[in-house]
């Protein structure tokens, strides 16, 4: 194995979007906050002797990114919702390692981030890219050429364009590196003129001139659990996202506590204001028709709203989801590893998960996430038990 260059984050942007949305949001109504993630291998990938060494000299590494000039000028003309004083913020903004603690077992690999929650809140899909491209470089596992990565993006793309949908990229946590993302984010824009909309990734966004793309993440509602108890967690998460963005960033992530508890609360104020919801676990096309059905109980036409998919799509997958929803609601698609870690070798399973919170004035918290998927279900077991009877969810 050759000399590791560990710069290997190319800016501060190289983040997905809904990042940058929840810190600004954050920064906003939760200044005080404090939370702690973990790092879940879902995958059971074995990291080699001296992987933990490798991960924390690319962590420190990202100490010296910083917002520069030109990035502010994007954000601030491509994203006027984001405040002119977090802008200001975002660019004395450093990445401060003595927040991630790295260790290792053997082959497994331990990560835990503490701190506020405003500054904490940069680090999880950064550090999943990093394992992502260090677990490859140290294997010494050889991809496939630039040429087939470009071309099979390039197929992919093309079929798409023929289904007349929208595509977002959404790649970045699971890609295989930088690299490949960037000749992916290039074939796509290129070759993608009838249907790619954007990017998750914002430092891609801007190298390419096309839209940043995203809202939130479930560890929004899981804090909002740990402050408001998991009953109120769904309804003021989204009541404290409408106060920050008042209406633009308007769409709804449903399976924090699995979609029936959320469209309990997904009351006709929230159905209207928001502009659709994310679908991210379970059966696809059961949740479409339960959107569908709520819509259409809170007296809105479904077909002026959207559903985002984003659930380990591929082209099979998407093809089924457009031929059962085309004509009973809008439509948007986001696809992450297919695009961004198709090289021919096998993708990464991992997380990295928000686990504990300490709301202002209150205690250390476990969060939960309770995805229609119960494989995905994040937390400790009693922490899981108890969100369950609270929330009168089955039991498995």
């Amino acid at each position: 194995m050759s000399a590791i260059n560990y710069n290997i984050l190319p800016s501060l942007l190289d983040n997905d979007f809904y990042k940058f949305t929840m810190q600004h949001a954050v920064i906003k109504l939760f200044p005080y906050a404090k939370a702690r993630y973990e790092f879940i291998n879902r995958g059971k990938h074995q990291f080699p002797e001296g992987f933990a060494n490798h991960l924390r000299k690319a962590i420190d590494a990202m100490a010296n990114l910083k917002l520069t000039d030109a990035e502010k000028v994007f954000l601030s003309i491509n994203c006027p919702y984001l405040d002119p004083t977090y802008l200001d913020f975002l660019q004395g903004y450093r990445y401060d390692p003595n927040e991630v603690v790295v260790e290792q077992n053997g082959s497994e690999l331990s990560v835990k981030i503490e701190g506020y929650w405003y500054r904490t809140i940069l680090w999880e899909v950064a550090i999943m890219a990093l394992i992502c491209e260090l677990y490859y470089i140290t294997t010494g596992l050889t991809r496939e050429a630039d040429e087939m990565v470009i071309k099979r993006t390039k197929d992919k793309i093309e079929k798409y364009n023929q289904l007349g949908i929208n595509v977002a990229e959404f790649g970045t946590r699971r890609r295989h590196s930088i690299h490949v993302h960037d000749l992916v984010v290039k074939a796509l824009k290129d070759y993608g003129e009838k249907c790619f909309i954007g990017t998750s990734n914002v430092h891609l966004a801007m190298k390419y001139n096309t839209k940043p793309i995203g809202t939130h993440a479930h560890e929004w509602f899981m804090f909002h659990a740990a402050k408001y108890g998991f009953k109120m967690a769904n309804y003021m998460g989204l009541e404290h996202w409408v106060d920050a963005y008042r209406g633009d960033l308007g769409i709804a992530l449903t399976d924090t506590y699995t979609t029936e508890v959320f469209f309990q609360q997904f009351d006709k104020k929230f159905a209207k204001l928001f502009d659709g919801v994310r679908h991210d676990s379970g059966d696809t096309l059961e949740f479409a028709d339960k959107t569908i059905a709520h819509y259409k109980k809170m007296g809105i036409n479904p077909t002026t709203k959207t559903i985002i998919f984003s659930d380990g799509l591929d082209y099979e997958k998407v093809d089924r989801i457009v031929n059962y929803c085309r004509g009973k609601i809008g439509m948007s698609f986001g696809i992450g590893t297919d695009f961004t870690n198709d090289v021919g070798l096998e993708r990464m399973n991992i997380v990295l998960k928000m686990t504990e919170a300490l709301p202002e004035g209150g205690d250390w918290t476990g969060v939960v996430k309770l995805s229609d998927e119960p494989k995905k279900h994040t937390g400790k077991p009693n922490d899981i038990e108890l969100s369950k009877r609270l929330l009168e969810i089955p039991f498995a």
